[in-house]
């Protein structure tokens, strides 16, 4: 009996494509007799709206969808902390001081996530006063942990390979942890042993995969589905203003129908199922 989730962050509206993944999801669970958690990713600084989880419990009840909620990462600040001094205390976590502007200004290699970080502040003293992000030194944890697989249920096996994202940030400037540590900290205190996400985030789980090493957590297996793209075969986004499920509950679209559409494959006009 597997444990899956959907963690959805309150920075906008929820639409087509995050219905998609919360079936996903909720549906691995019904079917193996398990769970379905949801847990809102709530550490975005000024851009999290906390008024949107209620809204986001309504999309998901008009949908049909059975859920247990965890507490939100608002309230798991310590568990992040805690992290983040071990990895210090292992020596892997170095600070960093850089712009996005002095990063480019370096003709770094791309990766999955963008310009990867060339190491300007690896290994050197930094101004103390200055804003400083936490970096993990990807090569010095690879030495201690030693090559790594992760298993993906669609996929299969893979070989965890992180260094195609450099020196990672793991505790940003602005907020108390990345997206990596605080999502692979959650996943792993909330017992998800099947981690359901679109296969946007499939290189992501390289390293996940290294911090549940370096970190001694369980590890899960994964499923990365594909995704809603548009019709310029871009995922649907709300930076983009896809559709909101509010609007379609407000325009009195029946929920739990569109679910089963989702579920048989029949989407809506100009949206197709891939990989972006």
């Amino acid at each position: 009996m597997d444990t899956t989730r959907f963690a959805p962050s309150p920075n906008g509206m929820l639409h087509l494509g995050h219905a998609y993944s919360a079936i996903v999801a909720h549906d691995l669970a019904r079917d193996g007799g398990g769970r379905f958690l949801l847990r809102i990713e709530d550490i975005d600084g000024e851009r999290s709206r906390p008024e949107l989880a209620a809204t986001f419990r309504r999309d998901l009840e008009w949908l049909g969808l059975q859920w247990k909620e965890v507490p939100p990462q608002s309230t798991r600040l310590a568990s992040y902390d805690a992290a983040a001094r071990q990895l210090i205390e292992q020596g892997l976590l170095y600070p960093c001081v850089c712009t996005r502007k002095e990063i480019e200004a370096a003709n770094p290699r791309m990766g999955p996530d963008g310009p990867v970080y060339p190491g300007i502040c690896k290994g050197r003293s930094v101004d103390p006063s200055k804003p400083a992000a936490l970096r993990l030194d990807v090569e010095r944890a690879l030495a201690q942990t030693g090559e790594l697989t992760w298993l993906d249920e669609v996929a299969g096996e893979q070989p965890a390979d992180p260094r195609q994202f450099g020196d990672v940030v793991l505790v940003r400037k602005d907020q108390p942890a990345s997206y990596h540590l605080a999502a692979t900290l959650d996943d792993a205190a909330d017992g998800v042993t099947l981690v359901t996400r679109g296969m946007d985030l499939f290189p992501a789980t390289h390293i996940h995969r290294l911090l549940q090493a370096l970190l001694d957590l369980p590890v899960p297996r994964w499923h990365h589905h594909k995704l809603l793209l548009d019709e310029a075969g871009r995922k649907l986004a709300k930076r983009r203003d896809s559709p909101s499920l509010a609007d379609m509950r407000d325009q009195g679209m029946d929920g739990i129908e569109l679910a089963e559409r989702l579920r048989s494959g029949v989407l809506p006009a100009g949206i197709s199922l891939g990989s972006a």
